[in-house]
């Protein structure tokens, strides 16, 4: 199976100060890592938000080594929670998933991360309604994929949504405000600003929110 290299981001910082970052699924900026070979491009993500954000891609099914292209894969249901499967195999894939999950939020910490973008729907990314396999002829939908869930509880802190939350304006406008208020505590807290450069860094982010669209509230 062939391994593609994940594209780096684009976005350059605009005046030096350290920039507002979120991890994101790889195929949402266009990577060709899904199982398929093909991606999900999404293009406010690479066109919008990143003119301001600069992105940390993630393919946690891509980085425990299922390749490109690979069998489908799953949650099935199970105790205590949802396992990942592979349902043409029968191998299963949650603690292999787990751990490589465990070592990556470590990394992404690291990073210094002020949110993330995960792919819905996905056995390894979604954040809710995620398809859970049972006895069942119909799965439920009211899973979260294994990497999603493992960061989640990991680091519950850190703002995450999912693509197509950002076509609801009170989710979309909650998540960013959350992000923002992220980056703002990771930057005082790394740099040590003083009132007039945190009162700069408040004004920005209130700048960064309207030309996203959103009317500043105060």
């Amino acid at each position: 199976m062939n391994q593609p290299t994940i594209p780096e981001t684009p976005w350059q910082s605009r005046n030096g100060d350290e920039p507002i970052r979120l991890g994101v699924s790889s195929c949402l900026l266009g990577a060709e890592v899904r199982y398929d070979g093909g991606h999900k491009h999404d293009r406010y993500l690479t066109d919008v938000l990143g003119e301001w954000f600069e992105w940390v891609p993630v393919c946690p099914e891509l980085e425990i080594g299922l390749g490109v292209p690979r069998p489908t894969i799953q949650l099935e249901s199970g105790d205590p929670e949802p396992q990942l499967i592979e349902p043409i195999s029968g191998e299963i894939l949650t603690k292999r998933m787990e751990s490589y999950a465990r070592d990556k939020v470590e990394q992404l910490r690291k990073a210094g991360l002020d949110g993330f973008i995960f792919k819905e729907a996905s056995p390894s990314c979604g954040v809710e309604g995620v398809k859970v396999f049972g006895q069942n002829e119909q799965p439920e939908q009211n899973g979260t994929g294994v990497f999603a869930r493992v960061l989640i509880r990991l680091w519950p802190g850190l703002p995450v949504a999912e693509e197509g939350w950002l076509g609801d304006d009170l989710r979309h406008r909650d998540f960013i405000e959350r992000v923002l208020g992220c980056h703002r505590k990771r930057v005082i807290a790394a740099s040590g600003l003083d009132a007039k450069q945190t009162a700069d860094l408040d004004a920005a982010h209130r700048a960064l929110l309207e030309k996203l669209g959103f009317k500043s509230q105060e």
